[in-house]
């Protein structure tokens, strides 16, 4: 099932986003290869970074909620778990 995953970072997460960047990268270049994720882009306000936006794709809520968990931005509390939101969608087909 396909979602949109909206992740708002807390207003102190910089420092942390940086230092788990890196591996945030790494789990989401391996997830877009397995077709888990497909696009993801930061969110802007006022010429900020201020959370990401991933379209998503997972077999069911428990393998998003799954991957969630375990995600770098998530562990290091860069983005506001308790403020994601989740919303099912369905997307275009590329072709």
């Amino acid at each position: 099932m396909q979602y949109l995953v909206i992740a708002y970072d807390y207003d102190d997460a910089l420092e942390r986003r940086l230092k788990v960047r890196d591996e945030h990268l790494k789990s989401t270049k391996e997830l877009i290869s397995k077709g888990n994720i497909i696009n993801a882009g930061a969110l802007i306000e006022d010429d900020k970074m201020v959370g990401s936006t991933l379209f998503v794709d997972f077999e069911n809520e428990e393998e998003l909620d799954a991957w969630l968990e375990n995600e770098p931005y998530v562990k290091e509390k860069v983005w506001n778990y308790e403020e994601i939101q989740i919303v099912p969608v369905k997307l275009l087909p590329k072709n």
